[in-house]
């Protein structure tokens, strides 16, 4: 009798277990990706007592926590962290190697284009954008490519990078904030015109005086996260989304938290506000999700894009180290010079850089080419002039890395970054709590970048849709992301995809 009953119930569980791998028809309505710029994994103990209960609370308190997910590339920046997130790869393979990068020589903006024109506003700094340089597809193009394009993938950010790149190459729908009318924007790589919601939200934007009266400054203020929210929810009413017979995509990126800890860091009133009145957000952006779409009806996941330094001065003032690198630049002055030229003659100087961006040495090729040097030399030369440089704790030399004496972790993570021609010739790694500060760096402020947890350590939630409640300390990567929901769905990984579907989301126990 014992061992029918033991039978039964393998039999029970097997069937039950099949249908939850093989139910390859039963998608979410909608699925939501929600993007916090430079916020820490700690923010949310952080502030866990002082958020309401239907924000950040309703997703941890409902949904999956993955407590230990790393960024596993250099340098932790946000055009790279965004499109990490929705590719499930690394610069190395999706190719946005920065904010700003060079391509043979020549400077570029990650998401510029001008071969494109702005639609909402004249304004052609802010709207010749496209994501013409992302060399991978998108959870949302997958997502397309699945339903032959009947899904809407839409995304909306203050940044125009944190719109464009989750929203991927095939999406008919990108929104960002032109900064110096505050109205919002797309390209004519997506459309001609504005869709009547989004105007009819720029003209409720007209009317918001107090967004009008921050103008530039808007970024510094709660209020950037406000108008987010609602832009949010006028394309998900307008677009209807989620009401299809199809999965829809929204992708929601705030950034006043971002600027904001750039200027005032991860301490002090100003950062306490932003993450206080983002919990208000979120909540107001779930209410919305659940009246248009139903509760348990959308897949959603919270996470960043990268973390954040505390700052130097903060640091050291309680004895901790660290402080701010502004050595280097200096140093690529005179100093620099005379090194060069006596390295490689007179007619050589540090004009052979042509930059140094997110800890990357981009060397002019062009030039040391019709110079007649050798790059291999000249590179070995500026690893040996960088090694003395205090507070630069290891030099790498992209071609060569997998055989110098390196920290691991370190190696692995140049590498995942490392595109041969778009991520520069040299990598600087600087001593734990140390931080780039330039002239525009604010004093109190911070940044990030490099690969330490402050920096790559990032909060990851999952909510709604066959999502159980629990946790996980398992370490995870913001690369698992993509195929994690991709999986979820049932559809093809993104086609530059190196992340793992992280199974205790995809398959509760």
């Amino acid at each position: 009798m014992r061992k029918l009953l033991f039978v039964c119930l393998m039999m029970v569980c097997a069937c039950q277990t099949m249908k939850a791998h093989t139910d390859f028809n039963e998608r979410p309505k909608l699925v939501v990706g929600i993007v916090v710029d430079q916020m820490r994994w700690d923010y949310l103990a952080r502030y866990y007592d002082k958020f309401g209960d239907d924000g950040f609370k309703r997703l941890i308190g409902k949904g999956y926590s993955c407590d230990n997910c790393l960024i596993n590339y250099l340098p932790t920046i946000t055009a790279i962290g965004h499109t990490s997130i929705y590719t499930g790869t690394t610069p190395a393979l999706h190719g946005i190697c920065g904010n700003d990068f060079y391509i043979d020589d020549e400077a570029v903006y990650c998401t510029g284009d001008q071969s494109v024109d702005p639609v909402g506003t004249d304004n052609r700094k802010r709207g010749c954008m496209s994501p013409r340089n992302l060399l991978a597809t998108t959870i949302g193009d997958q997502i397309r490519l699945h339903t032959d394009f009947k899904s809407k993938v839409v995304g909306i950010s203050y940044k125009d990078r944190a719109s464009i790149l989750p929203a991927g190459r095939s999406s008919d729908h990108a929104y960002w904030l032109d900064k110096d009318n505050i109205q919002f924007m797309t390209s004519t790589y997506y459309r001609t015109e504005l869709p009547d919601w989004a105007k009819a939200y720029n003209q409720e934007l007209k009317q918001n005086k107090e967004a009008q009266k921050l103008g530039k400054n808007l970024g510094l203020s709660p209020v950037c996260g406000h108008i987010t929210t609602d832009m949010a929810i006028a394309a998900l009413k307008g677009e209807q989304l989620g009401k299809g017979e199809v999965t829809d995509m929204l992708c929601v990126s705030y950034s006043q938290t971002d600027v904001i800890g750039h200027e005032y860091s991860t301490r002090g009133e100003h950062t306490d506000e932003a993450y206080l009145e983002l919990d208000k957000d979120l909540a107001r952006l779930l209410m919305a999700l659940d009246d248009q779409v139903g509760e348990g009806n959308y897949l959603l996941f919270l996470t960043a894009d990268h973390g954040g330094a505390h700052n130097f001065q903060f640091m050291i003032d309680h004895k901790l180290g660290g402080g701010a690198w502004k050595v280097f630049d200096e140093a690529l002055t005179s100093k620099l010079d005379t090194y060069l030229k006596e390295k490689f003659g007179p007619a050589v100087d540090r004009s052979i850089i042509n930059g140094i961006m997110a800890y990357r040495v981009y060397l002019n090729h062009g030039k040391i080419k019709a110079l007649g040097l050798d790059l291999a030399q000249v590179k070995d030369a500026l690893v040996s002039y960088a090694r003395e440089v205090p507070h630069v704790q290891f030099v790498m030399d992209f071609e060569k890395v997998n055989t110098w004496s390196v920290p691991d972790v370190l190696r692995s993570r140049a590498l995942l970054g490392y595109h041969p021609h778009r991520s520069g010739d040299l990598l600087l790694v600087l001593e734990p709590g140390w931080y780039e500060f330039s002239k525009s760096s604010s004093p109190i402020g911070t940044t990030h970048g490099e690969w330490n947890p402050y920096d790559a350590h990032i909060p990851l939630l999952f909510y709604g849709w066959k999502i159980e409640h629990g946790s996980t300390s398992r370490e995870v990567h913001i690369t698992d992301i993509a195929p994690t929901i991709t999986q979820m769905l049932h559809i093809q990984q993104p086609n530059a995809c190196i992340g793992e579907a992280i199974d205790e989301v995809v398959n509760p126990r």
